[in-house]
């Protein structure tokens, strides 16, 4: 019961609201994974920015694209201020090309930027120094288990799959595993069969 808990989660209000019922004293933290995750889709839609711009001017394309890997560098070293303050010139700047040309591509952008905002200040309590809880060994990220999850799950999920899961199948394979992984699944198997296997007594001295 004084374990001390960590939990890393996409940034979701239901999600935040779970620790705090379970364990109030529990540390939460925004997962890094969702973070550039969210970076990497605004980038692929900042690309689709002119790349061209008036004769000596930067283009916004490059001037977004910089921008976003500034964010990048300050959530990752923990500074949501700065962070919060280069989201807001992207916002203006976008704002201004959806204006002045009616860019489609600026105006999808903006919106995403505008909702990216939005997280990041629902969140900055729980953006930590990233950098320096990796350099000291410490999660940042539940990037291993969204991939075991995409790779074993929702393979087993889909319809083409001749050795498809039901969500009730699944759900329980997922229980056992979790108990496997917690050392309790002999007790439960135990609890379940009570002839299985009887636990060993020490031997006496």
């Amino acid at each position: 019961m004084n374990q001390q808990i960590e939990f890393l989660s996409d940034g979701g209000d239901d999600v935040r609201e779970l620790p705090l019922y379970l364990s109030p004293e529990a540390e939460h933290w925004l997962d890094w994974w969702h973070v550039t995750m969210r970076i990497t889709t605004l980038t692929q839609t900042a690309k689709g920015l002119p790349e061209t711009s008036g004769e000596g001017t930067v283009s916004l394309q490059t001037d977004v694209l910089r921008d976003l890997e500034r964010i990048k560098w300050f959530l990752w070293h923990g500074n949501v201020f700065k962070a919060l303050q280069v989201l807001g010139c992207v916002e203006s700047n976008l704002e201004a090309e959806e204006f002045t040309s009616g860019n489609a591509t600026a105006q999808k952008l903006y919106k995403a930027v505008s909702e990216f905002t939005t997280y990041i200040k629902n969140n900055q309590g729980f953006i930590p120094n990233y950098g320096e809880r990796y350099r000291n060994g410490e999660r940042i990220s539940t990037g291993f288990a969204e991939s075991t999850v995409n790779q074993v799950v929702s393979k087993r999920m889909v319809k083409k799959q001749q050795m498809r899961w039901s969500q009730r199948g699944a759900h329980l394979l997922l229980q056992i595993r979790t108990r496997v992984l917690n050392g309790e699944w002999e007790e439960t198997f135990r609890q379940w069969y009570p002839g299985f296997r009887a636990e060993r007594q020490p031997a006496l001295a």
